[in-house]
């Protein structure tokens, strides 16, 4: 079965650090475009950070220099290491993958695009 499943979510202090891990089940992983998604409230889904299956790495402006995506792909996984966490970034945060071998694609949560994978994401809570 194609599966991502995320973990790691938590409440944590402002200026504390969480890191989030995805594993994924069911497809060729190191074919995969990987990325992490943000979903603060239903209207809005905001991609936090990508990492292509050549090592192509994006962010958001509002995490650079903060958040960090790294991918294993001996183990299947892809993490996203975030540090000086602010209020602003309490969401609940998805991965999802272009797998690159299939053209299927799943829903993921209200307002976020049509990826081949979705997580069933995980909450970050940021109290001051």
């Amino acid at each position: 079965e194609v599966r991502l499943v995320e973990s790691g979510g938590a409440s944590v202090q402002v200026g504390g650090s969480l890191t989030l891990s995805c594993t994924a089940t069911g497809f060729t992983f190191p074919y995969s475009d990987e990325g992490w998604y943000r979903q603060a409230h239903e209207n809005e889904c905001e991609l936090v950070a990508h990492v292509e299956n050549n090592g192509k790495i994006y962010y958001t402006d509002s995490v650079k220099g903060r958040f960090t995506i790294s991918r294993d792909n001996v183990n299947n996984m892809v993490y996203l290491h975030m540090t000086n966490l602010k209020p602003e970034d309490t969401a609940v945060y998805y991965c999802a993958a272009d797998t690159i071998a299939t053209g299927t694609t799943m829903a993921g949560p209200p307002s976020c695009p049509r990826r081949n994978v979705w997580g069933q994401g995980t909450q970050v809570t940021v109290s001051s």
